[in-house]
């Protein structure tokens, strides 16, 4: 099963949309502000890769890829249409989309390729509830969270470990009904006993990995690879045996 990877879309989505993204990645500016340093950047010649990086203290570190994403997609879009004279709620709304799906329960079942798709899909097209779903993880899992922050893991390393954690924590919560139970740090150190988890989530964590590993800007650097690997595979097993059957 591939993971999807959607096209980046320049698109402002409007203030309030916008204001929650800079708030999550460490902009102190709003929404108006950004739109007056556009305009005046653009009467001053300058070209976004000039401006966006005054609009953070410092450089975002997102647990979450699809959120750098949209707030990269909106500000994009704020650029597109700033010159204009129009206010921050333009362009509009969008048509409505269909309501996002949630995966089926799993009711005590394992899941399936198909069953794993559908969750990343609801994940990534549910804002509100992967929002929900985030803050769940983060309070649930703030040792291992911790654990991950204090090793000597690149960013890039720890960035894809800190997302397949939560993707994999937001799964089993949406099929069991409930947040799996604390992961032990320990965890990712010791050969898990038993049962590795179902070999669907397995796949999916790998196959992520694999595509950190040979992303072209920002890979996983090849000489913590093999333990990134590693720690991914304990993780999968944990959090299957932390769910909430």
């Amino acid at each position: 099963m591939a993971r999807r990877t959607l096209p980046f879309e320049r698109h402002f989505e409007g203030a309030a949309i916008l204001g929650e993204l800079l708030t999550l990645g460490g902009s102190p500016y709003s929404p108006e502000d950004v739109l007056a340093q556009f305009r005046e950047a653009r009467k001053a010649g300058l070209a976004p890769a000039d401006v966006l990086p005054t609009l953070f203290p410092r450089e975002p570190r997102f647990g979450d890829t699809g959120q750098a994403r949209r707030l990269f997609q909106n500000l994009l879009g704020l650029w597109d249409v700033c010159p204009d004279k129009v206010g921050l709620s333009l362009p509009g709304p969008r048509p409505k989309k269909a309501k996002p799906i949630p995966p089926a329960p799993l009711a005590g079942a394992v899941p399936t390729a198909e069953w794993v798709d559908s969750a990343w899909t609801f994940l990534d097209q549910d804002t509100r509830s992967r929002t929900r779903l985030l803050h769940s993880f983060e309070n649930r899992q703030d040792a291992l969270l911790t654990f991950l922050d204090e090793q000597a893991l690149s960013d890039e390393g720890y960035g894809v470990l800190r997302h397949l954690a939560f993707e994999l924590h937001a799964m089993l919560e949406l099929g069991c009904g409930a947040a799996p139970g604390r992961v032990d740090p320990a965890a990712l150190t010791t050969s898990p006993g038993g049962d590795g988890g179902p070999s669907a989530l397995v796949c999916y964590a790998d196959e992520a990995l694999f595509e950190a590993e040979q992303d072209e800007e920002a890979p996983v650097p090849a000489k913590e690879a093999a333990v990134v690997r590693k720690w991914v595979r304990h993780l999968v097993a944990a959090l299957w045996a932390a769910r909430r059957t």
